[in-house]
């Protein structure tokens, strides 16, 4: 008898925004020192990118420039 071969199954990842689940070979991925993100596309990285620069203090000078 011959074994019957079945697709081997992708493993998914959710999307940080929308957490839509996607293949990981076609999810972008943002790497962080201690973590990885993923993002189904690029309109859900732009808009946690975004949401990162808002959430982030601004920073200051450390000095002020001199004239």
């Amino acid at each position: 008898m011959t074994p019957i071969s079945r697709p081997i199954e992708e493993q998914q990842v959710a999307c940080e925004i929308c957490m839509k689940e996607v293949p990981i070979s076609e999810a972008k991925c943002a790497e962080a020192e201690d973590y990885v993100i993923h993002f189904c596309g690029l309109d859900c990285y732009a808009a946690w990118r975004q949401q990162q620069d808002e959430e982030a203090p601004a920073e200051k000078p450390a000095v002020a420039p001199s004239e």
